[in-house]
């Protein structure tokens, strides 16, 4: 069986080169929208498949609430490509609502949505919602289960009269499942998932987790975050950054991650190898790279996501499909 069930220019597609979009830190509401959308249709102008939004709560830095609304912005401001809300924290929200929500954005773009979800593990983000952390993975599996189901249209319940829901019989929307875990893993394959890894994760962890995954018959994409720069990185930045996310990420994933990960040289030939060789070793499908961090300002973030597409996204995308190819 092919890795993954995924092809074309749908996304998450095997191969597929995407990008991560986050608003910078000294804006105004207006202006962080505006720039998001401006540097969403620059990415796929120069060649990025698509984007992806993730989420944070309480103006945490680098961060938005609202991702799937994000990614209906953002798609609205790119002529070509898809955009996914990923992850989106899965808990905070009823569901049966996140699917009719992602299933009736796919009505308005069809063909350039996609979902992937997470559990969530910083407690801020739950505190303002007024939300238990108490039973999270428990939560968290019944609503994948849920989510994964009426996004494929298998559902027999009452919102299978939904328009948009019912669409999904034969336009299903991919799904992708954050994984840390080979129990994670396992379950994302039990619901016709896909994974996303974490940019910290290191490629051998990677490709625990996808062999894990495989074993259990998971047969969709594997979706590999990187941080990458083009030229010489904002260590400062970057490292204040990461130091952040130790600070409340749980023992059971960091202790899988490596120093930092990035990808990063002044030759686009390199930076090409690089990412190549991590998704080969990863056994990933997809790529998806992030060059934001807080302290990056928008025209470095537009320079490095127009030099990265002009002349790292094709050269990876093709090595990505040859590699398929020869499985």
């Amino acid at each position: 069986m092919p890795r993954s069930t995924i092809n074309g220019d749908a996304p998450f597609a095997i191969g597929s080169i995407s990008f991560r979009c986050y608003p910078h830190a000294g804006l105004d509401a207006v202006a962080v929208v505006a720039e998001l959308r401006a540097q969403a249709e620059l990415a796929v102008v120069h060649g990025f498949d698509g984007v992806m939004t993730s989420e944070h709560h309480a103006g945490f830095a680098g961060y938005l609430p609202n991702p799937s609304q994000l990614a209906g912005f953002l798609l609205d401001a790119m002529p070509t490509g898809w955009a996914a809300p990923c992850p989106l924290l899965l808990p905070l929200r009823p569901p049966a609502l996140v699917a009719e929500e992602i299933a009736w954005l796919a009505a308005r773009f069809p063909g350039r949505v996609g979902l992937g979800v997470a559990a969530g593990a910083l407690p801020i983000d739950f505190e303002v919602m007024d939300a238990s952390m108490d039973g999270l993975t428990a939560r968290f599996a019944r609503g994948l289960e849920l989510v994964a189901r009426l996004l494929r249209g298998e559902d027999r319940g009452p919102l299978a009269a939904d328009a948009a829901v019912a669409r999904c019989a034969e336009h299903p929307i991919p799904v992708l499942s954050a994984a840390a875990s080979a129990t994670a893993a396992r379950r994302a394959a039990a619901n016709g998932c896909g994974l996303l890894f974490d940019s910290l994760v290191t490629a051998a962890r990677c490709r625990e987790l996808v062999d894990a995954y495989q074993a259990a018959g998971g047969s969709g994409p594997c979706v590999l975050i990187r941080r990458v720069w083009l030229g010489d990185p904002p260590r400062d930045a970057v490292d204040r950054q990461l130091d952040v996310y130790r600070s409340y990420a749980p023992s059971s994933t960091s202790s899988h991650w490596g120093s930092d990960e990035m990808v990063q040289a002044t030759d686009p030939s390199s930076v090409v190898d690089q990412l190549v060789d991590v998704a080969r070793a990863a056994r990933a499908d997809a790529l998806n790279l992030r060059v934001h961090v807080p302290g990056v300002a928008p025209a470095a973030a537009r320079d490095q996501i127009a030099r990265l597409g002009d002349q790292v996204a094709g050269p990876v995308r093709d090595a990505l499909r040859r590699e398929e190819t020869r499985r």
